[in-house]
């Protein structure tokens, strides 16, 4: 689990836009290890207190927040995101671009959540934790909020067993080293 993100790290939206590019800058070099891709349609961000202030000073700058209550109402949303003790982060990105195809595949795919998994290095998944109003009755969110429970142990493959979509990708080293620092935080 990365450490939640506290009010005193958040900028006033003024201040952020003056550092804005340095931090997006910065934020690329954090994310591009944490961002893994998982056959044509699958990308897993995994998140962590960088990326999730990060997330928070933009929605702060993009909504234009002063009132103290808004600020601190985006600070616990975003660290519900980051999951307990021993867990992992993630944002799932489903990426169909062909939009003719989008709501078809979300619809068919509603039970994909529960088929995505981290592989442990003793071989043991570790799937899953969803929010289930993220998935609608009719189909799934292209956005999806993950916590994956590993048990401090970090994953050495990213996986589905979702029919369709079955497959599975090897951490590259610097990956695994990322998320391994992720759950020492």
């Amino acid at each position: 689990m990365s450490r939640p993100v506290s009010r005193q790290e958040i900028l006033d939206y003024e201040t952020y836009e003056e550092q804005r590019s340095a931090a997006r800058e910065r934020m690329l070099a954090v994310k591009a290890p944490r961002r893994i891709h998982l056959g044509e349609y699958l990308t897993f961000l995994f998140e962590n207190t960088d990326t999730m202030r990060y997330q928070i000073q933009e929605m702060i700058r993009v909504e234009r927040l002063v009132k103290e209550s808004l600020i601190r109402h985006e600070i616990e949303t975003y660290n519900a995101l980051l999951g307990g003790k021993g867990e992992l982060a993630c944002s799932l990105l489903i990426g169909i671009t062909d939009a003719g195809r989008r709501k078809e595949l979300l619809t068919a795919w509603r039970d994909l959540p529960r088929h995505l998994y981290l592989r442990l290095e003793d071989g043991e998944r570790a799937y899953a934790r969803f929010d289930p109003e993220q998935v609608g009755e009719d189909r799934l969110s292209a956005v999806q909020y993950l916590v994956f429970p590993t048990g401090g142990r970090a994953p050495v493959a990213v996986g589905t067993d979702f029919p369709p979509l079955d497959g599975e990708v090897e951490l590259t080293p610097e990956q695994r080293r990322a998320l391994e620092e992720d759950l020492a935080s």
